[in-house]
């Protein structure tokens, strides 16, 4: 089980809800077609939903592509950085209309509380992303919806 602790994104959108956002927590797991199911459970309007991403390899090891039906956008996700047993970097960019670029980065942790360090290490790469000061949040645990 892995929590989705930080969220960065590059978004009018993520700029004017993040005081609204949360942490969440997914389950990573291999799917049938070599790709990741990520099951993610958050809170959205004082109620605990759940979303599942199935990530579609991209051909190189680390890289998939993520296609959002409810949104009618396209994404391309990278692992850009693991140790494999307590933290991920990921970077995804993608397209939901004219326009309207995305890009994110999101740090994936085993652990809720988070260590200053990887807080920095994980600031630093969200930086050499292109992404500022005002795109970075660490978003706060919820009273509800995460296990510990």
């Amino acid at each position: 089980m892995t929590q989705c602790s930080p969220t960065f994104n590059k978004t009018s959108w993520f700029r004017e809800k993040k005081e609204l956002l949360f942490m969440c927590q997914t389950v990573v797991a291999p799917s049938t077609e070599g790709g990741l199911n990520l099951t993610s459970t958050f809170l959205r309007k004082n109620q605990c939903e759940t979303k599942v991403m199935v990530l579609q390899p991209a051909g190189v090891p680390g890289q998939y592509t993520y296609n959002s039906p409810h949104w009618g956008s396209f994404h391309s996700l990278s692992v850009v950085e693991t140790d494999y047993d307590e933290y991920a970097f990921l970077f995804s960019k993608g397209t939901k209309g004219p326009g309207q670029d995305f890009r994110m980065a999101t740090l994936y942790s085993r652990a809720q509380l988070l260590k200053e360090e990887l807080k920095e290490k994980f600031i630093t790469f969200s930086k050499d992303q292109g992404l500022t000061e005002e795109d970075i949040v660490f978003l706060p645990q919820p009273d509800k919806c995460i296990q510990e």
